[in-house]
């Protein structure tokens, strides 16, 4: 009797160990799957019935010379504001992406987008034949040229035929600073002071420094009607040019994104409206 309850233990025992492994088994292949389930890839999920997220937009910076009123200045709160950055947000709305603007020099925009620093270029930058070499230009969004600027009280000079011997001011690496050193060197002007913004071309004007200045001339006249009787736009335009977006040469995919944004913005009456908000910013 003793023997046969000896046996009967021991057979309970066994079965007793067989069970416990086999709850231990399904308890490991359970916290497996959970760990599966959280190191799922973001956005996607390990429920095949599940729907997968969307991608996520595309942020492209913007690199652009925020001392050029009326198309881009520096707000009091310290934003970048004016008619380009209006634009390319329409833009960037209308084809789903996202902008980020960086503010520098406008000379080193070129560099900065040839190195990767920024995808687009959005400075009041005129389309030019040695610019085109260097990027891709978006179709025009705007029709601008070179005017001639002198003291309101200046009498002389009414046209580039004056210049004989004076000294102009122009924007560093602008179409003013180009058009000027042509200038000089046809022996036209005597010289040429330059600086990494325009609203400096303009003071030197104003204290008497330069004789006159070549510049762009929308802003010419922005500035001209937020601060009247300080310099007057004297004889005809210098040429005819328009300024454009640019993106790094060979990068087709967003330069058609831009171009296809600014037809929609424009067909939709947006870019009208924005047009009538060029004077609210040159009184920031």
């Amino acid at each position: 009797m003793k023997k046969m309850l000896r046996i009967m233990s021991l057979l309970f025992v066994i079965a007793a160990v067989i069970f416990a492994a086999g709850c231990a088994e399904k308890g490991g292949e359970g916290a497996a799957e959970g760990a599966a389930e959280e190191n799922a890839p973001v956005g996607e999920t390990s429920n095949t019935g599940g729907n997968a997220s969307t991608e996520e937009m595309p942020t492209y910076i913007v690199g652009t010379e925020a001392q050029f009123p009326p198309f881009e200045i520096v707000d009091s709160k310290g934003n970048v504001i004016g008619f380009d950055v209006d634009l390319m947000n329409a833009i960037a709305e209308d084809q789903g992406f996202k902008v980020q603007y960086l503010d520098q020099d406008f000379a080193g925009l070129i560099p900065a987008l040839q190195t990767g620093n920024i995808d687009i270029i959005a400075s009041g930058m005129t389309i030019s034949d040695e610019r085109e070499e260097q990027v891709d230009f978006s179709e025009p969004y705007i029709t601008a040229g070179l005017a001639l600027a002198v003291p309101v009280d200046n009498e002389e000079i009414k046209s580039i035929d004056d210049l004989k011997g004076k000294t102009v001011s122009v924007q560093t690496g602008s179409t003013g600073f180009i058009k000027a050193e042509e200038l000089k060197k046809a022996g036209v002007i005597a010289e040429i002071k330059d600086f990494p913004h325009v609203n400096e071309a303009i003071e030197e004007v104003k204290i008497g420094g330069a004789d006159a200045m070549i510049n762009d001339l929308p802003v010419t006249e922005a500035f001209i009607a937020a601060q009247p009787g300080v310099i007057k736009i004297v004889g005809e335009p210098l040429n005819s040019e328009s300024y454009g977006f640019a993106v790094r040469t060979g990068n087709t995919e967003l330069l058609q994104k831009i171009n296809t944004g600014l037809e929609n913005v424009k067909s939709s009456g947006k870019y009208d409206e924005l047009l009538t908000n060029l004077p609210k910013y040159m009184e920031e």
